[in-house]
């Protein structure tokens, strides 16, 4: 698998043709097969990347400009459809290759169940990561209707692989009573919340290694509606980028990113694909050292 090559012919605004210079790698996941309500954020990436033309390419919360940095967008990923288990392998995969070129990985979802072989290769490459998780739902189930590869069991499997101690989840509003009990037993757990209780962690992330996921849902859906499990009672798209200038401020070493879960269909607005890309490029601004 060639890094260099891009899968599809749009990209991200301001991205670079230059891999070996570019310090991020955009990279995209179609994948939605395991979501339990409403499919189609295999087209999320894709339409991310269409309508980052819409943006300025100067963020004026961070005073820098997507020109001031190299970046490259790799495309879509070719993933098999129907084939959970080995897409997921194919998106570890990449992601170890460019772990292993030194480049901070931005990717774009598909449902957060994607996520998962990226932790696992980020924990491989860092073993004191921590995750900073951003969502509706706490995805801490351990299988859901019998099946473990879902996209409401990634960060249960992320916990017991790096400790739920290493994990922090904020804005969770949703998820079973057993799921809310793991959480508040098992990892650092901010529900309903993002950005008061982020602050006040931070010093706890100081020099750490940290994985950033955001599943778009952790918006209220009158700012998101186009996200495939749409639950009322979320924070807003300023307090979501306010999170991410935050961190951007701290001590913590984010190395990896994933911003998931956005269902362009329904969605006529464009608004969730707009916010997706918009916190792409606080992201890049902000998180990449």
């Amino acid at each position: 698998m060639r890094l260099d090559q891009a899968y599809s012919g749009n990209v991200f605004i301001c991205s670079s043709e230059d891999y070996a210079a570019s310090k991020a790698v955009i990279y995209g996941m179609p994948m939605d097969f395991t979501v339990s309500f409403r499919p189609g954020s295999r087209f999320g990436p894709a339409r991310i990347r269409e309508v980052s033309i819409g943006l300025e390419e100067y963020s004026p919360y961070l005073d820098k400009s997507l020109f001031d940095i190299t970046y490259f967008d790799a495309g879509d990923l070719l993933l098999p459809f129907g084939n959970a288990a080995r897409s997921l392998d194919i998106i570890g995969e990449y992601v170890r290759k460019l772990l292993d070129d030194g480049k901070f990985p931005l990717g774009l979802g598909g449902e957060h169940l994607c996520s998962w072989p990226v932790i696992r290769e980020m924990y491989a490459k860092y073993p004191d990561l921590a995750i900073v998780h951003f969502d509706a739902h706490a995805d801490l189930r351990e299988s859901y209707e019998g099946e473990p590869l879902s996209h409401s069991t990634p960060l249960r499997k992320a916990a017991e692989l790096i400790g739920g101690r290493n994990i922090y989840q904020f804005g969770i509003r949703s998820g079973s009573r057993e799921e809310f009990r793991y959480a508040r037993e098992h990892v650092n757990f901010y529900p309903f919340e993002v950005l008061e209780p982020l602050r006040k962690v931070l010093p706890e992330l100081a020099g750490r290694p940290v994985y950033l996921t955001i599943d778009i849902d952790v918006l209220d859906p009158s700012a998101a509606p186009g996200t495939g499990t749409a639950e009322a009672g979320g924070i807003t798209s300023k307090e979501l980028l306010a999170a991410i200038h935050a961190l951007a401020a701290s001590e913590a070493n984010v190395v990896g990113a994933d911003v998931v879960e956005v269902a362009p269909a329904y969605d006529p607005t464009e608004q969730t694909q707009i916010v997706a890309a918009k916190l792409v490029r606080e992201i890049l601004l902000g998180l990449v050292k």
